[in-house]
């Protein structure tokens, strides 16, 4: 029999050198649905608590729970999801998850109370939690290594079309005289629909032939599913394959996350979407706070209008050309410049009174910090984790750096709006733009650029290159 090196190489090469096809656009179409779901159910949530305040008689603390408590949520089912992803299968877990996000999204709207809503908002965290854990792997494991951050990637900008959709449905239901008492219900439990219409389609997604091959061993699962993608069936030279008898070779031992290189990869990972979400999360969830303080006779309708046009303007088009460039500029450029411009964003608006003392001013500025979190970590902290483990652990990884990256949005969305009583905006600025500081040298130090390079080879532990120094744009502009 074959040694395992090369049944796997005839698997991962027919996969990593394949023309990018209609069947990896399903892929990324059906994983990208639930990110714009989840986006969607994450921030709506800071509109639907300021037309909640009145209703439920909420307090600043409750308002804070309310905003954050799907991301808690969601630190549980990445730590969840991810390696059940490994024990169990991709196939055997996908889908399930966004299953419950239905199920939350719909009981959101029929809450009846402050601590209804709390547990309903949970189960959706929950739902979310396991999609980030379950969509980048499942889309890398399809992907070829030329195109693998453009589709990775993709997934991931749906999030963008799902933080635009949110104050857009608010302000037409606002602008329209919906009531207040149904307008709340209705944005949450709209947030069930797209979810749903793509929980079907996940449950016939097969099982990826990395899987397949390399943790169970099944030849003919694996050369099935790259003939399923590519369209061309990968020639394997086992007896038991050619037999059609499912010929199975035994996987290797299981790598461990905690010796090198892996160790250092996944602080770097875990670490950089902390900081990044502690930012994101923080700024986004609270954004009609914000704008309450920036202008405070502002109404509701105004500031959810003013969300929308950054999200719009300066967030959407920098996921987009994130996904554009991830394969010419590589994650790790992209990354630390993203770091780097928000945190001077941040700083200017932090350091320099007159910005919060004039609306254009600090709009400016606050939508060019949210064009370089998408044209800048918030993709590729999205993008890292999926490709720099062994396949045996990669959920895992990938569940334990999205986690982080969920603790870190827990806790800017939670201390948000104390902060902003505490220290007021412009302090607010300043822990943002430290955060993003230490993200950008935390990038420098422990990830390395996973550009053009396969699952395989980043997965064998080689050491790759990191430290302080980094590629020329201008060189990598070829490859792709």
């Amino acid at each position: 029999m074959p040694s395992q090196a090369h049944q796997a190489s005839e698997v991962t090469q027919a996969l990593d050198e394949a023309t990018v096809g209609r069947r990896h656009w399903l892929t990324v179409l059906t994983a990208g649905m639930g990110f714009f779901t989840d986006a969607y159910d994450l921030f709506i949530v800071g509109t639907v608590t300021v037309i909640l305040t009145p209703i439920f008689h909420l307090s600043t603390s409750q308002i804070s729970f309310l905003n954050s408590a799907s991301l808690l949520a969601s630190v549980v089912g990445a730590v969840s999801f991810g390696p059940l992803m490994d024990r169990l299968g991709r196939k055997r877990m996908y889908g399930a998850e966004v299953a419950i996000l239905v199920l939350g999204a719909l009981a959101s709207g029929l809450a009846w109370n402050f601590t209804s809503l709390l547990v309903f908002r949970l189960v959706v965290g929950f739902g979310i939690g396991g999609d980030y854990a379950t969509s980048a792997v499942i889309t890398a494991e399809y992907a070829n290594r030329r195109s693998r951050g453009k589709l990775v990637g993709s997934v991931f900008a749906l999030q963008g079309v799902g933080l635009v959709a949110g104050p857009a449905i608010a302000s037409a239901f606002l602008a329209g005289g919906v009531s207040p008492g149904l307008t709340w219900r209705l944005l949450l439990a709209l947030g069930a629909l797209p979810a749903a219409s793509v929980v079907w389609l996940r449950r016939k997604v097969q099982e990826t032939p990395r899987f397949s091959l390399e943790v169970r061993g099944d030849e003919a699962a694996a050369a099935a599913a790259t003939a399923w993608v590519t369209g061309q069936q990968p020639a394997l030279r086992t007896r038991g394959v050619e037999e059609g008898r499912g010929g199975r070779a035994r996987p290797g031992a299981r790598p461990r996350l905690t010796r090198s290189p892996f160790l250092l990869r996944l602080v770097g990972a875990a670490g950089t979407w902390f900081l990044m979400d502690v930012a994101f999360y923080g700024n986004s969830v609270s954004s009609p706070l914000i704008l309450a303080r920036l202008e405070p006779h502002g109404s509701l309708l105004h500031h959810t209008l003013t969300s929308l046009v950054i999200f719009l303007v300066a967030a959407l088009p920098g996921y987009w050309l994130a996904v554009a460039l991830l394969d010419r500029l590589g994650r790790r450029w992209i990354q630390v410049q993203g770091f780097a411009v928000m945190a001077l964003s941040f700083a200017l608006i932090w350091l320099v009174p007159a910005v919060t003392a004039t609306t254009g001013a600090f709009l400016g500025l606050f939508a060019l910090s949210y064009f370089f979190v998408e044209f800048g970590p918030n993709q590729t902290t999205f993008v890292y984790p999926a490709e720099l483990f062994p396949t045996a652990v990669r959920g895992t990884a990938d569940g334990i750096a999205a986690a982080a990256g969920k603790l870190g949005a827990f806790a800017g969305a939670l201390l948000v709006p104390h902060l902003l009583v505490w220290v007021g905006l412009r302090g607010v600025m300043g822990v943002m733009a430290g955060a993003s500081l230490v993200g950008a040298l935390l990038t420098l130090v422990a990830l390395p650029e996973p550009r053009g390079k396969s699952l395989d080879e980043l997965g064998e532990g080689t050491p790759l290159a990191t430290g302080p120094a980094l590629e020329d744009p201008a060189e990598a502009l070829p490859v792709g």
